[in-house]
């Protein structure tokens, strides 16, 4: 299953810049990787890691703004469409996973 944290964050003063910027440092620090600036995507096991993963989010918002979390599916992941410029990009495939002995 994959976490996505969709964000939009005030940035008119100092300090919410500041904590924007703290949001995705701590979002980057969870394992989340950027897929556009405002857009966070974790790949995740389990539910259970799921809700780890969901109030961590919630402990690192910053005040104001909107944040989203939206869970789907390693199928749902595959059939993402994606354009760089006017040129569409190779299907995704979801990470291997490992088993750890």
């Amino acid at each position: 299953m994959w976490a996505t944290v969709m964000f939009d964050l005030p940035v008119v003063g100092k300090k919410e810049r500041k904590a924007a910027t703290d949001f995705r440092k701590a979002l980057l620090d969870m394992g989340f990787e950027m897929a556009q600036f405002s857009v966070y995507m974790r790949f995740c096991t389990s539910q259970a890691q799921i809700d780890t993963y969901c109030k961590r989010v919630e402990n690192a918002l910053p005040e104001g703004g909107k944040v989203n979390i939206l869970i789907f599916t390693d199928k749902q992941y595959e059939r993402i469409i994606s354009f760089r410029g006017s040129i569409k990009q190779a299907a995704k495939k979801s990470p291997d996973q490992y088993d750890l002995f």
